[in-house]
């Protein structure tokens, strides 16, 4: 049985982040993209994702989107047949993150979204290598088209967000823990923490890549992805 997918963005993304794996898996499944913009707590965000998601599916998210999928199992775990984790974070946010967060805040309230973006975070997305300044000008793309209030609602959300590590203990499906090897927003001793709390977990680390592996190496994260989505579609319900 071939499930439904559905591919949560990071922060200040949208479904574009996911083009090399829609290109790749669209053909032979259904694949959603949410939005994730539309609220500003996780809870709210991943009741939203529920609303418009199938009964049963596979789920998939990078950084904020593993944050809010994450959530989506705390919520729905019969609903969730398999999940992948990539580039993401199943801690509370740190005081010192936070600390961070309210001048980005300010900045982007008062019309200067693109210069956080390009000065704060953009440094922080990437490896060194070929095809860089295209993925990050997609990403200041991205960016803008969202919009600074959706820079407010996110920064919030994430902010405020629970630790997620007795979730991960109780889920008993098919999960793939993935990062870029260089990825410095959430590294790879994150994803060996979440890998050794899942029963199961497969953990694969892309060299070469940094925080977004789906756009910087796709043909190693679409390996990994297909494997997972292969044992996905063929689990019986594993929930515990």
């Amino acid at each position: 049985m071939t499930l439904p997918l559905i591919l949560l963005p990071g922060m200040m993304c949208d479904g574009r982040l996911f083009s090399p794996q829609i290109a790749a898996f669209g053909a032979e499944r259904e694949i959603l993209t949410p939005g994730l913009a539309g609220a500003e707590t996780v809870a709210s965000l991943a009741q939203g994702v529920l609303a418009q998601a199938p009964e049963r599916f596979a789920l998939a998210g990078l950084s904020m989107g593993g944050i809010v999928a994450m959530e989506v199992l705390r919520q729905a775990p019969e609903r969730v047949a398999g999940l992948a984790l990539l580039d993401t974070n199943p801690l509370a946010e740190t005081d010192e993150v936070k600390a961070r967060r309210a001048p980005q805040m300010e900045k982007a309230a008062n019309g200067r979204l693109a210069s956080v973006m390009r000065d704060e975070m953009k440094p922080n997305y990437l490896a060194p290598g070929e095809g860089r300044a295209a993925v990050l000008d997609l990403c200041m793309e991205m960016a803008l088209d969202l919009g600074p209030e959706a820079f407010l609602r996110q920064s919030r959300a994430l902010r405020d967000r629970p630790d997620q590590t007795d979730t991960l203990r109780r889920f008993g499906g098919p999960t793939l823990v993935l990062c870029g090897a260089q990825d410095a927003l959430c590294p790879v001793a994150r994803h060996e923490l979440m890998a050794a709390l899942i029963p199961g977990a497969r953990l694969v680390v892309i060299e070469g890549a940094g925080h977004l592996p789906v756009l910087e190496k796709p043909e190693e994260t679409n390996a990994a992805l297909r494997r997972w989505l292969m044992e996905v579609d063929g689990a019986p319900h594993a929930d515990r």
